[in-house]
C-alpha cells in the first residue's frame, strides 16, 4: 500500500449530486486540472470512491 496518493479531478462537477461536489471540496479540488496529495488512509479512499468517476488516482510511495 502507498503512503500517499496524488488524486487529480479530470471531470466537471457541474451535473453531479451535491454530495459528490462537497466531496471533492473535501478532497482539496476545485476545478478540472487541479491535484493534492492525501495521505493513503481510510477516509481518502472513502472520498475516492464516492467520485471515482470524476478523478483520476495515483499512488505515491
Amino acid at each position: 500500500m502507498a503512503e500517499r496518493l496524488k488524486v487529480t479531478q479530470i471531470k466537471s462537477k457541474v451535473s453531479e449530486k451535491q454530495n459528490q461536489r462537497d466531496t471533492l471540496r473535501s478532497l482539496g479540488l476545485k476545478r478540472i486540472g487541479d491535484s493534492v496529495v492525501r495521505p493513503d488512509d481510510a477516509q481518502t479512499r472513502g472520498y475516492v470512491k464516492a467520485v471515482a468517476h470524476l478523478v483520476n488516482v495515483e499512488e505515491i510511495n
